[in-house]
């Protein structure tokens, strides 16, 4: 019945909770460090011997063994080091909230907040827990050009503790769950290798369908499409961001592994006539033109009308005689990907252009 708590249970400053579970302060019951980098001008603070851990590193497997840049002993010795089992967790910039563990003792840039083990608590779960819990951290750094969370602030998170005895049962719980996903994701990715080299046989014509022969044609984009555009920022032209109209998709919203709409936005109809020039809907093409360039989706039946910002490209094919799903695969051969990156411009931010799309 509503206003009685559960048999067993009792309300606490992050909700329902066991009766013999406490909550504190990561300040209460951690050690928290943050990381820093070595002097980039010296090349001898860097080598092969030593991990050093970015936001990079965080978010695709729970145990960091290997990163993408090294120290040697010279760099390792003159930084901050983070003990085995100490649990990484970003606090500035857009990857707040990725989380990992030290598979031995490494440290990390100053992006990255450490806390180390200690007896009172299991790691395992207490990795667990932020993971959990990071969207409620992330949502503490605000709208700021760079979002921040200070040590502070992380100081002050409340976690949910049971006894150690269940915490270990917990993390082995999801430690299994763990392993079962990565078994899946390696036969994910053998399928998918499988399926990268049936298409790279089949969208070059090396290899040929039963019942069909005779020339392929070769034409450029644009003569199979509408006019090809990208979008633009809303706040360009005076309008703010919403809690719900129109969706509008960034660049992150095109990723690797397809349509991401938890890194989307809204904006007004009155911002969306306006940018009307680049509406998406069902069945467009969208490209990141900077950043990470050529990563590519197709919009599925049933996608409501929604816009795009400047750093996607909408591809809409209206020739009669072309299927748009295969113009979606052939552009999302590794191939064309190397294309497009071999064109770039722009060192710190890659981009091509509109021209280079359409071509």
């Amino acid at each position: 019945m509503t206003g009685q708590l559960k048999v067993g249970y009792k309300l606490s400053e992050v909700g329902l909770i066991p009766e013999d579970w406490e909550v504190k302060s990561l300040a209460e019951i951690t050690v928290i460090s943050t990381g820093s980098t070595p002097p980039t001008r010296d090349s001898s603070n860097y080598g092969d011997d030593f991990l050093f851990v970015s936001p990079a590193d965080l978010g695709q497997e729970k145990y960091i063994k290997k990163t993408g840049k090294m120290l040697s002993e010279k760099g390792f010795s003159g930084s901050r080091k983070f003990p085995e089992n100490s649990i990484l967790f970003t606090c500035i910039g857009s990857t707040i909230g990725k989380c990992g563990l030290a598979g031995i003792e490494l440290t990390s840039n100053q992006q990255i907040n450490a806390v180390f083990p200690n007896q009172s608590f299991s790691s395992e779960y207490l990795y667990y827990e932020l993971c959990f819990i990071s969207p409620r951290i992330k949502s503490m750094a605000g709208e700021q050009a760079v979002p921040l969370i200070n040590k502070s602030q992380f100081g002050r998170e409340l976690v949910r503790l049971p006894n150690k005895h269940e915490q270990r049962a917990i993390a082995t719980a999801l430690s299994d769950m763990d392993a079962l996903i990565s078994g899946l994701d390696q036969l994910i990715a053998k399928k998918r290798d499988i399926k990268q080299a049936a298409m790279q046989q089949l969208l070059t014509g090396q290899s040929r369908l039963p019942g069909f022969s005779g020339e392929w044609r070769t034409l450029r984009l644009e003569a199979i499409c509408a006019f090809i555009t990208k979008g633009s920022t809303p706040t360009t032209y005076g309008f703010g961001w919403e809690s719900s109209g129109v969706l509008f998709l960034r660049s992150e919203c095109v990723a690797e592994q397809g349509l991401d709409l938890s890194q989307s936005m809204f904006i007004s109809s009155a911002a969306h006539n306006t940018l009307r020039r680049s509406e998406i809907c069902a069945g467009d093409l969208l490209i990141t033109i900077t950043g990470n360039v050529g990563r590519v989706i197709l919009l599925a039946d049933g996608f409501p009308t929604a816009n795009i910002n400047q750093h996607i490209a909408r591809v809409r094919v209206t020739s009669p005689e072309v299927d748009f799903r295969f113009v979606y695969h052939f552009l999302s051969v590794p191939d064309v990907r190397r294309n497009y990156n071999s064109i770039t411009t722009g060192q710190a931010y890659p981009q091509i252009s509109l021209k280079q799309v359409k071509a």
